[in-house]
């Protein structure tokens, strides 16, 4: 996973690749934010104005967003394929509720939010973030109910536990793609990403829930009823993966009912086969890291872990497992384990078109020339390659409200500083866009919406404690990544 080398398309000087770079971004920013237009859509159209502006001829322009299109697609997109199939077996076998239910039931009172944290950022290994808020809000809320702890404080937690893993821990889109564009080494980056997490789920979960839950009070909103198909005949009783929504059914019964139903009625293969599995890809790819950071080269054990922890093949390895472990022990035969896989991967595609027209729109600007210059100045300007790459992705950040465009956006223009890093000083940079692409998350954001909706909170709610959560995270992820910085 590296950046294509390639002659430069163009040979304009450098205010113009300049022009050219922020007429591209901005027209990806109007182009999602006022025009509405559909990120996929948006990031050709950047990609062409970038191409233009730079005095690029027309087919050269389209060579080099096909070529970095298909080379994140060949990347970047099989990872994210194979992480989706082990959240579906984990989701549809009823494996996430054994782990939320083991924690959850196994404490009471003031560990409750902290156990929520930690749940959360389990269950979001493999999970992409939506997916995981679907399964642990109606726990949260079960939850809430029947304690007095309040829902904030489960619900802020388990929201950051999920947020941070999704934006900074592989084999999430936004980590993935910055490990992709930065030629960055991903158990590296992983290592730190596991690191930093640690901290900033605990300030931006429990402490910062304890604090808000003061100052904004938000009654328990009622419990959600899984919508669909409810005749029990497909995986998980009829619960398959691209179909579940979990909206509420408000003439169905008691809401509590209704969720225990949703909870008991999976079933479940056990605990720690569930935890197993999700560790199973992550433990392959940080004994890889850890391998080349402590054996020589050519040892015939680092030569084993190389490749046990390639990626793809530690995540191959984790769906093969999980068809056992979850899917055969949930009673799932061979057919509704296809299925589940299968149904995995049309509520990807919009992910992996909009990470793959990124990956054609970085590559346009590496071959213009444009992230050389970025760099170049960046160099002259001593500014710091963590902080500007930090920076640039909380700019597009706000500005869209796409993650995942920031991430992108980001690795492309910084990535020629990348050359003048070591491998620690990358995998760090990776993780330092990823913090910025979480920064403040408003109404231009889908997941604003999302989480305003399943907790019934007013428009200035949400802001107060969602939008100031990520904000948190983008800023504690940040400094702990400086603060690595400083120490390796």
């Amino acid at each position: 996973m590296s950046i294509i080398a390639a002659e430069a398309i163009t040979d304009a000087g450098t205010g113009q690749l300049v022009l050219a770079a922020v007429l591209g971004i901005a027209v990806v920013v109007l182009l999602i934010a006022w025009a509405k237009w559909h990120p996929f859509l948006a990031l050709i159209g950047g990609s062409a104005v970038l191409g233009l502006a730079a005095g690029a001829a027309p087919g050269s322009t389209i060579d080099s967003f096909t070529t970095g299109l298909g080379t994140t697609v060949g990347s970047v997109g099989l990872l994210i394929a194979l992480g989706s199939m082990i959240g579906a077996m984990l989701a549809e076998s009823g494996g996430a509720d054994s782990v939320v239910s083991r924690v959850v039931n196994g404490v009471s009172g003031a560990a409750l939010p902290w156990a929520m944290a930690g749940v959360a950022a389990l269950v979001g290994l493999p999970l992409f973030f939506e997916v995981g808020v679907v399964l642990l809000v109606p726990i949260v809320l079960l939850v809430a109910r029947r304690t007095d702890v309040g829902l904030l404080r489960l619900g802020i937690p388990a929201l950051a536990g999920l947020s941070v893993l999704h934006g900074l821990v592989p084999p999430h889109p936004g980590p993935l793609v910055a490990i992709s564009s930065l030629n960055a080494d991903l158990g590296l980056t992983l290592l730190f990403g596991l690191i930093c997490a640690i901290p900033t789920v605990i300030i931006a979960g429990p402490v910062f829930a304890n604090l808000v839950a003061r100052y904004v009070h938000v009654p328990v909103p009622a419990l959600l009823e899984p919508a669909g198909d409810r005749s029990g005949s497909g995986p998980a009783g009829g619960r398959d993966f691209v179909d579940r929504d979990d909206l509420l059914n408000p003439g169905a019964g008691d809401p509590a009912e209704l969720v225990d139903r949703q909870v008991s009625g999976r079933r479940s293969p056990g605990f720690w086969p569930a935890v197993l599995t999700v560790l199973l890809p992550v433990a392959l790819m940080l004994a890889r890291g850890v391998g080349e950071l402590v054996l020589p080269e050519g040892n015939t054990v680092r030569n084993a872990l190389e490749i046990a922890g390639e990626p793809v093949v530690a995540l191959l390895a984790g769906v093969v497992l999980a068809m056992w472990t979850l899917g055969h022990r949930a009673g799932f035969d061979r057919k509704e384990t296809s299925a589940v896989l299968g149904g995995s991967l049309p509520p990807i595609a919009g992910i992996l078109l909009i990470v793959a027209a990124g990956g054609g729109f970085k590559q346009v600007l590496v071959d213009a020339g444009v992230g050389t210059v970025i760099a170049d100045a960046a160099r002259d300007a001593n500014i710091n390659a963590l902080l500007l790459g930090w920076l640039v992705a909380v700019g597009i950040r706000v500005a869209t409200g796409s993650a995942t465009v920031a991430t992108i956006t980001a690795a492309g223009i910084v990535a020629p500083l990348a050359g003048s890093l070591d491998s620690t000083g990358v995998a760090l940079l990776a993780l330092a866009i990823g913090a910025g692409s979480l920064f403040f998350s408003h109404v231009n954001d889908a997941g604003f919406w999302m989480v305003k909706e399943y907790f019934g909170m007013t428009v200035g709610q949400t802001i107060k404690t969602w939008s100031v959560m990520e904000t948190i995270i983008s800023v504690v992820g940040f400094a702990c990544v400086m603060l690595l910085d400083l120490i390796f």
